[in-house]
């Protein structure tokens, strides 16, 4: 049995990270569940008593009435705040997408490589690949650092969303973050812009249990309602 992280999940969390869901905790050792407080008294105490469910049994997937070897419950979701909405979170990009192409609009119009400037025979290929440069690089870094350091990018934070990792709740490490900024940004801005946003996107609309885009499964994210 692995203890390594799975993939694309950057590593442990920090400790101080106040989204990391906190194993269920146990009753003290042979702290008294009956009448009389007496461990003796518990269910499982004293002579006369009950038994322990058996292994996997009813009351729990182990032991001690939690997941296998009291672990985490099954459902990954255990702990977290509710999924997001995925209308919200298609409005959310939306704003992301504005601000981003704001500044690519200006670097690149600045420094005279926009997309759309022709001459006189057709446009400028050169330039054309120049703002999607650009535009990748921009897109990429944002996502990434904003997704990294709180989970959040100005668009989820005005929503009240946030990203979180599936298996444990806490904020996105920089791979993990790096990752599933990659899916999402590369062919939006190279070749597929607003469709493949639709559909990498548009993905967590149909997706269950777990309500995921492209992006979140190749990065085993989720998005919900930030605390």
């Amino acid at each position: 049995m692995t203890t390594e992280p799975p993939p694309g999940s950057g590593g442990e969390p920090p400790e101080d990270d106040p989204f990391r869901k906190q194993p269920p905790q146990q009753p003290p050792y042979g702290q008294g569940q009956g009448p009389q407080g007496s461990p003796y008294d518990s269910p499982y105490g004293g002579a006369g008593g009950q038994q322990p469910p058996p292994y996997g049994g009813a009351g729990g997937g182990g032991p001690y009435g939690g997941a296998p070897y009291g672990g985490y419950p099954a459902d990954p979701l255990s702990g977290m705040p509710p999924l997001a909405d995925s209308g919200k979170r298609t409005l959310a990009r939306i704003i992301d997408m504005v601000l981003v192409a704001i500044v690519v609009w200006l670097l690149t119009w600045g420094f005279g490589v926009n997309e759309y400037d022709v001459d006189g025979d057709g446009v400028e290929v050169g330039k054309s690949l120049a703002q999607s440069l650009v535009a990748a690089v921009l897109y990429i870094a944002y996502d990434t650092v904003m997704t990294a350091k709180s989970g959040r990018t100005l668009g989820k934070k005005w929503l009240g969303l946030r990203v979180a990792n599936l298996d444990n709740g806490s904020t996105p490490s920089t791979q993990t973050s790096l990752v599933r900024a990659l899916v999402l940004w590369l062919p939006f801005a190279f070749c597929c812009a607003c469709l493949w946003t639709a559909i990498c996107g548009g993905w967590s609309f149909f997706d269950k249990p777990y309500k995921q885009g492209l992006h979140d499964k190749a990065a085993k994210t989720v998005v919900v309602s930030a605390r």
